[in-house]
């Protein structure tokens, strides 16, 4: 078992997982289409976004933590 110290990275790993792999699969099938080469397509999309994206939620969730904090009301 992964300790809760690293919980949130386990979560930015698995949430990032999915959903680079569904909007990489996505944005390649609406740019090339079903084609012989799609699913090589796909992959390099996948690693491409999730290289950029893994780096980037560790520093933009908890800004958009704070900002969600600020703006909801606690009723």
């Amino acid at each position: 078992m992964i300790p809760k110290k690293y919980e949130f990275i386990t979560f930015a790993f698995f949430m990032l997982l999915f959903m680079t792999l569904l909007m990489s699969f996505v944005i390649t099938l609406i740019n090339v289409g079903f084609t012989d080469t799609f699913f090589l397509q796909w992959f390099k999309a996948f690693w491409r976004a999730y290289i950029v994206a893994f780096p980037a939620i560790l520093i933009v969730v908890p800004i958009v933590r704070k900002l969600v904090k600020k703006l909801v009301a606690n009723v």
